[in-house]
């Protein structure tokens, strides 16, 4: 079972894929700032596992290509 489904439309673009782990990176650092260290390791695990998924081993699907309409409206 994934967590995170790098194959869904949602994280095509790289810069989606850079604000889920950028934010889950910060919130690693907020709990570690703030002496929590149980949950500073929780996150930095997620930002990993984001991490790894979304930008490490991301492989993107081909988008589907439309075929052009070939009628012949000229007559």
């Amino acid at each position: 079972m994934k967590l995170i489904d790098p194959n869904h439309p949602f994280y095509r673009p790289l810069w989606v894929r850079l604000l889920v782990v950028g934010v889950c990176a910060a919130w690693t650092a907020v709990e570690f700032y703030n002496a929590q260290p149980v949950w500073g390791m929780i996150f930095l695990a997620m930002t990993a596992y984001a991490g790894a998924n979304l930008l490490l081993f991301f492989k993107p699907t081909p988008e589907p290509v439309a075929k052009p309409d070939t009628t012949d409206t000229e007559a």
